[in-house]
């Protein structure tokens, strides 16, 4: 079963991010979390440059789709930044030393250490597609939960680092 799907007697994320109020008021708007105002200065194909939709292409044709996500849209305003954080994003998160799941969950773990809604939606999609399950989900959300509270203590203790911990 999928994370997001409605479940009985629960919201789903879109529904809940669009009841829940937004930092400086309002409320998030289903489907992209974004303000109106900014959600506004989308860019979408039909209207971008021949830079950008080259960009837009190769989203497409390196993740095998047929629509480029709200994000890409709105970094397009910005074709430099567009193009340098699409060639990050295809450098870092290419098959590697890691798996393309394993990447997607670290991705998940920082983004809800950071709160961005945005990208815990994007890339627990993206690790539901390589194959995460809810329990696989719920288990990393109890390991960033636990991870921020002792890294809380830790950082308010500030015990010195245990010297067979530097050792190679």
């Amino acid at each position: 079963m999928r994370h997001w799907s409605r479940r009985a007697g629960s919201q789903s994320v879109p529904d809940r991010i669009a009841r829940e109020p937004r930092p400086g008021g309002g409320r998030w708007r289903a489907g992209n979390g974004c303000d109106p105002a900014v959600s506004a200065k989308l860019i979408e194909y039909a209207d971008a440059s021949a830079r950008v939709r080259a960009v837009y292409d190769d989203i497409m044709r390196t993740r095998n789709v047929d629509w480029v996500n709200n994000f890409w849209k709105v970094l397009a305003r910005d074709p430099d930044s567009l193009e340098r954080i699409w060639s990050n994003v295809k450098q870092v998160m290419a098959p590697g030393a890691l798996d393309s799941l394993t990447k997607e969950l670290i991705y998940v773990a920082v983004s809800v250490t950071n709160n961005c809604r945005y990208c815990i939606a994007s890339h627990s999609a993206g690790a539901r597609s390589k194959g995460m399950t809810d329990e696989q989900f719920a288990e990393l959300l109890a390991v960033v939960g636990l991870a921020n509270e002792t890294n809380r203590l830790a950082n308010g203790y500030d015990p010195p680092v245990d010297a067979r911990f530097l050792e190679p």
